[in-house]
């Protein structure tokens, strides 16, 4: 029984592997790719550098009961809250930024895609519902994705506060989950041209969970390089569209 999580996620690791190929079949296609992440970063930088401005005065709003005890354990609990916000604040970003970067570049993305698919013997026919229909589609579905990871970011800042636990366990699971959402919204380019929706997505992956996660993983852990979101981006599209494959091809 282990085995087969084991073997399912390095399928996802592979397939991140293999999005990154993309550089060296359409280095010119990916840089287009890297503009639209480069403008979501910028947008991204600027709201995270005023979350670190005022951390210390939000780490002490939302530790307010910490207000009458001692010097020592009020500033351990207000540090561990600081960190626990720009935990968040990482989760948060790694999956909306990845849901606004599709949907400023999707004409971009949309080549990238179709370019892996081509090189693969070809994808299905197109499935188009109008430009403007689909781009209002896109941004719900990234609102709904966003939303949830904000919910569940909620009690990971919590059990952040639990010694230990927190600075070991937290983080993995937190990893775990961006890595699941960032692959439900990297494999959307290759559904949405298939007539498929956000149901279809979540329906799909969950047959192949630990594949979804081992791929979601790697993107996770290279969007928290400085830097790695922007290069990442074309190879992560590049990879989902290879993850939908194989979810679709199984199913």
């Amino acid at each position: 029984m282990v085995a087969k999580p084991v073997s399912q996620f390095s399928t996802g690791v592979r397939l991140f592997a293999r999005g990154l190929k993309v550089y060296g079949r359409s280095p010119g296609l990916v840089l287009l790719g890297i503009v639209p992440a480069l403008i979501t970063l910028l947008l991204f930088a600027f709201l995270f550098g005023l979350l670190v401005y005022f951390v210390d005065d939000l780490s002490a709003d939302v530790t307010w009961f910490a207000d009458d005890w001692s010097d020592g354990w009020r500033t351990a609990i207000h540090i561990a809250a600081g960190v626990g916000l720009i935990g968040i604040a990482l989760l948060v970003w790694v999956v909306s930024f990845t849901a606004v970067t599709l949907v400023i570049g999707e004409p971009f993305y949309e080549k990238i895609s179709e370019r892996v698919e081509a090189h693969l013997g070809g994808g299905p026919g197109e499935v188009r519902s109008g430009f403007w229909k689909e781009l209002g589609r896109g941004i719900r579905d990234s609102i709904r994705v966003t939303a949830l990871s904000v919910l569940i970011g909620v009690p990971l800042f919590l059990c952040g506060f639990i010694p230990v636990v927190g600075q070991t366990v937290v983080p993995v699971i937190g990893a775990l989950v961006g890595g699941w959402f960032l692959s439900v919204e990297l494999v959307g380019v290759a559904f949405t041209r298939r007539g498929l929706r956000m149901r279809d997505r979540l329906a799909h992956l969950r047959t192949r969970r630990w594949t979804a996660l081992g791929f979601g993983v790697c993107v996770f852990l290279c969007f928290l390089i400085p830097l790695g979101s922007v290069l990442i981006m074309p190879a992560a599209v590049a990879g989902g569209t290879l993850l939908a494959r194989e979810v679709l091809d199984e199913a």
